[in-house]
């Protein structure tokens, strides 16, 4: 379907009261941005300008200050408001309980203002989230404890979790940070109340923004070249030079990480270039490995093919 044909039905669906709200998601380089942004001026076309509302759902555009690296690509987004950018600062470490609670907030005064939301976004978690309603714990990180938790190897990380929980599927253990903050709140819960998020499921519809996978890699590969030359390594520079810890943006992953360890002197530029690339595939792939799962667990997704893009 066509971002006009999905706008036109998606306006008469939440009218109607069918759905009420729409989630355009994909991996990385997709172009699932650009597609939300059509949808948005299509439904603006329909129903008056500033009606739709997009709602991101990505892990690291949260932060400011952290733009090239993340992709915020800003401009793309034209005269259609956004909301969940730039609202926590570089160097803390903003949870999924946080987005839950903050999504739910923004969520709800775009209705009340009347407005017709769109999230976007391609970090799993984060959408399910926002969508399905999960009760999350709000636990304060341990940083003695994860220093602890990182000396040992992932087999034995997963024994421990397993140890404190049952676990139904392995989207507690699929990277050694979740992996780690899981075991930080099964100990948490054990010694302390917890307080929790409470928020209805949404009638949400699914649109999944797709690309081949050689397609996939050839817009990371075009699109890092890009950045790198939008000055990504500047930005990183800018942020260690602020103030912010290397071990900080190393959390962050991709970019932040591969980036840091090159200015701190752990990498030579061409090696960062490499494994940062090499990174960000393997990245796209456990994003659509994420969404495979969310088709498995009963969430329908209507994919929609992207056009095949000229790389430099």
């Amino acid at each position: 379907m066509s971002a006009k044909e999905i706008a036109m039905s998606y306006l008469g669906q939440f009218r109607n009261g069918e759905y009420d709200l729409l989630a355009v998601i994909g991996p990385t380089a997709s172009g699932k941005t650009g597609f939300a942004v059509k949808v948005a001026r299509e439904i603006d076309s329909l129903c008056g300008k500033g009606c739709a509302v997009i709602l991101s759902a990505d892990s690291r555009q949260v932060y400011r200050g952290m733009d090239i690296g993340t992709g915020k690509d800003l401009e793309e987004y034209g005269e259609i408001p956004y909301r969940l950018i730039d609202i926590a600062d570089a160097g803390s470490q903003y949870n999924i309980f946080e987005y839950q609670r903050d999504f739910e907030r923004e969520y709800s005064k775009v209705l009340r203002e009347g407005g017709i939301p769109i999230l976007c976004g391609g970090s799993g978690l984060y959408i399910e989230a926002a969508t399905c309603g999960y009760s999350l714990p709000e636990v304060p990180p341990d940083p003695a404890l994860r220093e602890e938790l990182e000396k040992k190897d992932t087999d034995s990380l997963i024994a421990m979790l397993a140890s404190m929980k049952t676990l139904h599927n392995s989207t507690d253990y699929d990277t050694r940070k979740r992996l780690i903050r899981a075991i930080e709140i099964a100990v948490y819960e054990q010694s302390h109340p917890v307080d929790r998020t409470h928020f209805l499921p949404k009638n949400c519809r699914y649109a999944g923004i797709s690309v081949s996978r050689e397609e996939r890699n050839a817009r990371i590969d075009s699109r890092l070249e890009k950045r790198l030359g939008e000055g990504m390594v500047e930005e990183v520079e800018r942020l260690l030079q602020s103030g912010i810890p290397p071990e900080n943006l190393i959390y962050y992953g991709l970019e932040y990480k591969f980036i840091t360890l090159y200015l701190t002197g752990k990498m030579e530029y061409e090696e960062m270039k490499g494994r940062l690339r090499i990174a960000i595939h393997q990245f796209a792939k456990r994003q659509m490995t994420w969404f495979r799962g969310m088709e498995r667990r009963g969430i329908p997704i209507e994919w929609i093919e992207t056009e095949k893009q000229c790389h430099i």
